[in-house]
Order: C-alpha cells, then sequence, then structure tokens
C-alpha cells in the first residue's frame, strides 16, 4: 500500500472510469473526501468507487450540466478527455476545449485545478529530449487526427481560465502512462494475440514512461506548483523506453512473440526531460521493469519456471 501524499482533503476528479483517472480515485479515495465524475457507461467502475467511499455523480462534460455538484473543492484533478475518433475538429474544440472552461468557471471557487495534458502537444523532433520550451506540433496526426491540436487548444483555455478566474493552475504534460492498463498493456494483448506493433522506421521508438503508482503520488505534489499565471509541466519518468525495449521484455517474461512492423505513419519517439517536474515532486520511483512485471503478473501472463 502506498503511503497517501494527500490526506482530508475534499478532491473532485474527473475522467474517474479512464486509464488514469479510475486507479487515481481509488488511491485517495482513502483519505480524502473525493468526488468522482464521468458519464458511467461502465456502472461497474461506479460501484468499486462508491464500495471504495467515492462520492459519485454522473456528468457530462460536454453538456455542462453539472447538477448538484458542488464548486468549491480543495483540489480539482482533471483527467477527463473526449476522444474523438474522426475528423471532426469541432467536436474536438468543443468537447474537450470547451468543455475544460466550464469545469474550470463551475469550480472557480476552488483553492488548485490540475489539469492532465499531454506530452503528445510537442512538435516531433527524432530522438531529441523535449523540455517545457520545445516546439508545440500536430504529434500524434498518424494515430489520432484531431488529439495534439485540441490537447493545444485545451491548453490555451486553461491557461486563460486560471487568469480570468484567479485559480491556481498547474498543467502537467503527462508521458505514456501504465500500470494495469495503457500502452505496454496493449501491446502485451497484440502480442497475445499475434497482432503487429508499429514503430517507427526511425527506430528505436522511445518515450518517458510514468507508472500509475508514481501519478498517484506524485500528481498531488505538483498542486504545490499550481500558480497564475498557470505553471506548466513534463510528467513523466526520467528513464527513456523504447517500445522495442518493453516488447522484448513482455517477451522475455510471457515467452509470447513481439511482431514489430516499421513505418513512416507510426508514432514518433516523445523523449521528455522531468526535471523541472523533479524540482517539485522528486523522482518517479517506479523502474520501468518493476512496472511492467507487475502488469504481466497482474494480467495473469507471468510465466512460470
Amino acid at each position: 500500500m502506498q503511503t497517501p501524499t494527500m490526506q482530508n482533503q475534499k478532491i473532485l476528479i474527473t475522467g474517474v472510469t479512464g486509464q488514469v483517472g479510475f486507479p487515481f480515485a481509488l488511491h485517495h479515495a482513502a483519505h480524502n473526501e473525493v468526488w468522482a465524475i464521468a458519464r458511467f457507461g461502465d456502472s461497474a467502475k461506479r460501484e468499486v468507487l462508491e464500495q471504495a467511499g467515492a462520492t459519485c455523480r454522473v456528468v457530462d462534460l460536454e453538456s455542462g450540466d453539472y447538477g448538484d455538484l458542488p464548486g468549491d473543492f480543495d483540489a480539482v484533478f482533471h483527467f477527463a478527455v473526449a476522444r474523438i475518433d474522426s475528423d471532426d475538429f469541432d467536436r474536438e474544440l468543443s468537447a474537450n476545449a470547451e468543455a475544460t472552461g466550464a469545469l474550470m468557471q463551475h469550480c472557480q471557487n476552488s483553492k488548485a485545478f490540475f489539469h492532465c495534458s499531454t506530452t503528445g502537444v510537442y512538435e516531433a523532433n527524432g530522438h531529441e529530449v523535449l523540455t517545457e520550451e520545445s516546439p508545440l506540433g500536430d504529434n500524434h496526426r498518424c494515430m489520432m487526427t484531431t488529439y495534439s491540436i485540441g490537447k493545444i487548444a485545451v491548453e490555451a483555455v486553461v491557461r486563460f481560465c486560471a487568469k480570468a478566474y484567479q485559480l491556481p493552475t498547474v498543467i502537467c504534460r503527462l508521458n505514456t502512462p501504465y500500470g494495469d492498463g495503457g500502452w505496454p498493456f496493449y501491446h502485451l494483448k497484440m502480442m497475445e494475440h499475434g497482432v503487429d506493433i508499429p514503430v517507427h522506421s526511425d527506430g528505436p521508438s522511445e518515450y518517458t514512461p510514468i507508472h500509475q503508482d508514481d501519478i498517484n503520488r506524485q500528481a498531488p505534489k505538483m498542486l504545490a506548483a499550481a500558480s497564475i499565471p498557470a505553471s506548466i509541466f513534463n510528467f513523466s519518468g526520467q528513464e527513456y523506453v523504447s517500445i522495442e525495449e518493453w516488447t522484448a521484455y513482455i517477451a522475455e517474461l510471457t515467452g509470447l512473440k513481439a511482431s514489430l512492423k516499421p513505418s513512416d505513419q507510426a508514432l514518433m519517439s516523445v523523449k521528455t526531460d522531468n526535471s523541472k517536474m523533479q524540482t517539485v515532486a522528486g523522482k518517479s520511483e517506479v523502474h520501468w521493469k518493476d512496472g511492467i512485471r507487475a502488469m504481466v503478473e497482474s494480467a495473469g501472463m507471468l510465466k512460470h519456471g
């Protein structure tokens, strides 16, 4: 059991049925007054959250109907994101950027706001390490047409709202979260079913992953950096690990084979520096091999003997 880094706080967490928000809410519900909002299409997750002590409310951020949800929290953790499966940029901007502005308006009497962005906002630059000052660009176009532009737009809205509502805010650009989900987990399932795994032809395809345990521990510490205007940090581990490396390690742990398919149309490397984050939250602690091994074991796929 991790030692809690946040206690006796009134917290709002969005996107609590998602990969990052669900375990984050479960972890912090034991020691805080957690309000958890989502559309809750998966009622099973709502039951688990309520059993853990969270107060759940059905809220569709895109519609902007908050019902009886209060707006005076000690902290708001905004993990929600609407996935747009087409090239509908209008919906990308309304469902994510405008919706985030409405959320900050509703929560303007809160003490601090944590916005989870992505390192997918950076312009791809080969294998260069990206800092918070690196140029922004349409990074994820090959995977999700509207994603990077939408995320950049959300950051602009968050920056405006922090000033307009005098709401101390921190924007954390998350790089490759994983645990019992995430990109390495999807690769594990692809290996299980013999599906090709895309990698960029300018290999190796390198990223800076961060384990869910570190997200749970470090995100609350990032609130100390919430400010007006909003502060911006890369939110990642400090180990550079490639798809080629972690799929090879998964193969070693499971006996499965990874079929890697190089392509110019795959996502390019996104290596980020987290030294600025370390000044506030310290180093990430979960070594990538330990995290991958725990993921494989939790999936029941660790080979024996």
